[in-house]
């Protein structure tokens, strides 16, 4: 089949990276340690994918703004003490060469903040293969368009040939809001019915199968 799409846009945690229970895990520990109210696990994927201030916001209202840098760097402190031996989904370290090597830009749209990302690019050994990354601390959080637009943008590619991977209701939002076709990762933070939703032209249940799906369609 001809290429659909010559922008691929992926999300990072939950859908290259198996990182959703570690990330929920010390959002949870981080309120804990400030004794405030803690999230269930799925309340707390539910806010993955959102910049970190957005994500205090949804997920504890009720907490004055001045008090969200205690809670960031108790996270922060119990996320990096297993950010090196987060793992990528398995045939992603194929997968996202190959699509490289088949002609498509492939990128990244994350509710990272940068250092994060580079971390990550770096132990996954997957930087050389991602022609561009934008990340929640240099743009404006999803759901907002503007990581796609930009990214767009700089390499001249329009919305009909752009498509947006990722495992959460806020990556597929984003995808809606900008106006690009999506598909999304049921393996990850959010449920299929969430996924479901937004209309993604399709939902993985595992990475072999989103790989599978790109091989074929994109």
């Amino acid at each position: 089949m001809p290429r659909q799409f010559d922008l691929l846009i992926f999300d990072w945690d939950g859908t290259l990276m198996d990182s959703t229970a570690a990330i929920a895990g010390s959002i949870r520990k981080a309120c804990a340690d400030l004794d405030l109210p803690v999230p269930t696990q799925e309340e707390a994927s539910h806010i993955i994918g959102l910049g970190l201030t957005n994500a205090i916001a949804a997920l504890l209202p009720e907490l004055p703004p001045d008090e969200y840098s205690r809670l960031i760097a108790r996270y922060r402190y119990h996320f990096l003490r297993q950010d090196g031996l987060l793992t990528l989904f398995d045939g992603v370290a194929d997968a996202i060469p190959h699509l490289n090597k088949v002609g498509h830009t492939v990128t990244v749209a994350t509710g990272k903040n940068r250092a994060g990302l580079e971390r990550a690019l770096d132990t996954s050994r997957l930087r050389p293969y991602f022609h561009a990354t934008r990340c929640a601390d240099e743009s404006l959080s999803k759901p907002h368009p503007a990581m796609i637009l930009e990214l767009m943008e700089a390499f001249g590619v329009p919305p009909q040939r752009t498509l947006m991977i990722g495992d959460t209701s806020h990556d597929l939002l984003m995808a809606q809001n900008a106006g690009v076709a999506s598909v999304g990762a049921g393996y990850g933070a959010h449920d299929k019915e969430s996924l479901r939703y937004f209309s993604p032209l399709y939902i993985a249940d595992d990475f072999a199968g989103l790989s599978q799906w790109l091989t074929i369609h994109a």
